[in-house]
């Protein structure tokens, strides 16, 4: 029987990521050859192209698409089982700053996880929207934010993924009859709000915002009561509330990019590192 080595499967993963051999050698510390290498003896070893070229960017073949799930599924349980019997030499303080939204979906499984792989670190979780988290006073509080945005120029951040941006409404009460889309929004700066009346603008839509709150859970009970509609990234939407498809009337968002940052001199402290892997591979 073959052995995926969790060698090539990370290098695998990183080149999903950033669609190019040679930034991925840079995440990996391997130079844009040995990447290339790896990828080919992984595709020897699977019997499969894995990736295809478009342009000047890699993307992912169907069966590199099947592949990319079954390895950051095989790399977060090979990095939680190691984690567990080195967690007692990991010890420390991790400021970390999130977008509201991910407070109350994604990262509460997700830092569950790493708590119990490593319970000497004590992570102080603050919520932002992410326009204010990128400013300097918000960088200077936090030592890793989680933020958002149309795409990363922050020299110290690392692409995790970009994510579809989707309009969502209540399950139980229909807003969406009205002439005029009804939004219920977080404050301005929020790049779901931009997006939202950006591209109904765009579209010659009629609009007006009835309801603005900076946290999720505000703008999910204003969905609830049937106030209107929102915009969010699609991991981060709540089971109890409702993907609209995509229409005349529902304009395609596009997508929003996630991006981890850090600050090059806190970059070296051990529990920073474990947590900005455990955040990519678990995102991704």
């Amino acid at each position: 029987m073959k052995n995926l080595s969790m060698d090539l499967l990370r290098a695998f993963v990183s080149v999903a990521q950033f669609g190019s051999f040679t930034k991925a050698g840079e995440l990996i510390g391997r130079s844009q050859p040995a990447v290339t290498l790896k990828i080919k003896r992984l595709e020897q070893l699977v019997d499969e192209t894995l990736f295809t070229r478009t342009g000047k960017s890699l993307e992912l073949s169907e069966a590199g698409e099947s592949l990319y799930d079954y390895a950051n599924q095989i790399l977060a349980l090979n990095d939680l089982a190691v984690s567990q019997f080195s967690k007692s030499a990991v010890a420390g303080k991790v400021r970390l700053g999130i977008p509201s939204e991910f407070a109350t979906t994604l990262l509460p499984k997700i830092v569950s996880r790493f708590a119990k792989a490593y319970p000497n670190v004590t992570l102080e979780v603050n919520c932002e929207l992410s326009k204010h988290l990128l400013t300097k006073a918000g960088k200077a509080k936090h030592d890793l934010i989680l933020a958002l945005g149309d795409e990363s120029s922050d020299k110290n951040s690392d692409f995790i993924k970009n994510d579809d941006l989707v309009w969502v409404a209540s399950n139980a009460k229909n807003p969406l009859k009205v002439e005029v889309m009804p939004l219920i929004v977080a404050a301005e700066g929020c790049i779901y709000r931009q997006r939202a009346i950006q591209r109904l603008d765009r579209s010659e839509l009629p609009w007006q915002i009835v309801y603005t709150n900076p946290d999720l859970t505000g703008i999910q009970y204003a969905i609830q009561e049937g106030l209107g509609v929102t915009v969010l990234a699609k991991s981060t939407v709540p089971d109890n509330l409702q993907v609209i498809a995509q229409s005349p009337r529902f304009p395609d968002l596009g997508k929003v990019g996630i991006n981890l940052i850090c600050d090059t001199t806190k970059r070296g402290d051990q529990a920073i590192k474990l947590l900005i892997e455990f955040l990519k591979t678990s995102l991704a």
